[in-house]
């Protein structure tokens, strides 16, 4: 008789089991399928490729994420919902307790260009390291730790014969996360360093829109401490740089822009705006945006056109026209149609915003209920005049008034500087 109750008992526990495991995967199912709606499935820079083979449903990947519906069980397994939402955090895979997650550029039918890179984050061409968001790592906390394992790959290579030679041990270009990383560990290793940024100290993060919400994660710096931020803000972040640089008294030459960079017998030779460097080794610290992509059309020279919103408070009763489908282009309209008496419109050539975060596509519909923002689909943009400007839209043209166009149709890459220099670049396909 006992045997037969533990029977059951183990039955309706089974049972019970698979019952809690259907209900949570049709909910899961559900969001999958919205998020093949809204296009956020196809994913858009590094993100988490799951074996099926391997995982056992512990839920520790979903826990661990930092967003919110990156993952999900499906039928006891693992799988992406919005991967399109992926920040590259990494923590998914190190939750993982049978490593079935392994962190991917591009999908099999999407390719993404990235440089080759060693573990140590150096190229093909030895001393020519890259760090941060050029390599694919966007993310604040990932960026700093591959700028400042970087440096300690090349103070270890160096050893001894550190410093001995005319040359700089190693020159860091770029002064975002990656590059101020980078910047305290050769100071921290006693390194022979110079950096350089042809703007502010904060690289890609000074561009933001004030107020701008950034992810990042806790990190270690050198010489500093423990950063314990998740989410901040622009300014928020840029305070921390200026805290860090006084507190460490890390020297970064700024406003001045590397215009070459040539290998001699010995090393390299950085060519700066105000000098020339020789170095041993040369960090790239830079963005992938490079140089803003434009629309070529004829009225893209005028003063009122540019492609980065720093001050979205400088506008009143204006007629603005944000050219774009990314995160940056709905997140100036909304910031643009804040302020009192803007009318703003957000133009943008497909049929959809893809590949946008939740939030900003919540933010967006509830802007264009409020009749805040009025977004023009499936146009493009065919003429910028001094009062108006001339768009398409499914074969028709029509005319709206206009004192300011931002444009932010995405950067084109520095992959002609890369490969100029003799680094390679592969287009991975769902790999490592």
């Amino acid at each position: 008789m006992t045997s037969i109750i533990s029977a059951a008992l183990i039955v309706l526990a089974i049972a019970l089991y698979l019952s809690i495991i259907s209900r949570k995967s049709k909910k899961v199912k559900k969001k999958v399928a919205l998020a093949e709606e809204y296009g956020f499935r196809e994913p858009t820079t590094i993100h988490p490729k799951i074996d099926p083979s391997k995982c056992i449903g512990s839920g520790a990947c979903v826990k661990a994420c930092p967003e919110k519906d990156i993952i999900g069980l499906i039928g006891g397994k693992g799988g992406l919902i919005n991967a399109s939402h992926c920040v590259g955090h990494g923590a998914c895979a190190e939750a993982c307790p049978v490593g079935a997650i392994a962190l991917v550029f591009g999908t099999e039918t999407r390719g993404v260009d990235i440089p080759h890179l060693t573990p140590d984050f150096e190229t093909n061409i030895k001393g020519i390291f890259i760090a941060g968001e050029l390599g694919g790592m966007g993310l604040i906390k990932n960026a700093i730790t591959q700028g400042r394992e970087a440096v300690e790959y090349i103070s270890c290579r160096l050893g001894a014969d550190k410093g001995r030679a005319e040359a700089y041990d190693v020159i860091i270009i770029g002064a975002g996360p990656a590059g101020v990383g980078a910047s305290l560990m050769a100071s921290k290793k006693g390194l022979k360093f110079v950096t350089i940024e042809q703007g502010d100290v904060g690289g890609t993060v000074f561009n933001y829109p004030r107020h701008k919400i950034v992810m990042t994660s806790p990190v270690e710096l050198p010489l500093y401490g423990s950063v314990r931020l998740r989410e901040t803000t622009k300014e928020a972040l840029l305070d921390l740089w200026t805290s860090v640089i006084k507190k460490t008294g890390l020297e970064i030459r700024t406003g001045e822009k590397m215009t070459g960079l040539a290998r001699e017998a010995d090393g390299f030779r950085v060519k700066t705006s105000k000098g020339e460097y020789p170095a041993r080794n040369v960090i790239l610290a830079i963005g992938r945006r490079g140089t803003p992509r434009k629309l070529d059309v004829p009225g893209e020279k005028l003063p009122k056109v540019t492609y980065s919103l720093l001050d979205p408070e400088q506008h009143r009763d204006h007629h603005l026209l944000v050219v774009g489908g990314g995160d940056s282009a709905i997140e100036a309209a909304i910031a643009l149609a804040k302020q009192p008496g803007n009318k703003v419109s957000l133009s943008y050539r497909s049929d959809s915003f893809k590949r946008i975060k939740p939030m900003n596509k919540t933010r967006l519909d509830e802007a264009v209920s409020k009749k805040s923002v009025t977004v023009i689909l499936n146009s493009n943009v065919k003429e910028i005049r001094e009062k108006d400007v001339r768009i398409e839209t499914e074969g028709k043209e029509a005319f709206i008034n206009n004192d300011y166009v931002y444009i932010f149709a995405g950067g084109e890459l520095p992959n002609e500087f890369l490969l100029s220099i003799g680094v390679r670049i592969e287009k991975k396909f769902g790999t490592e």
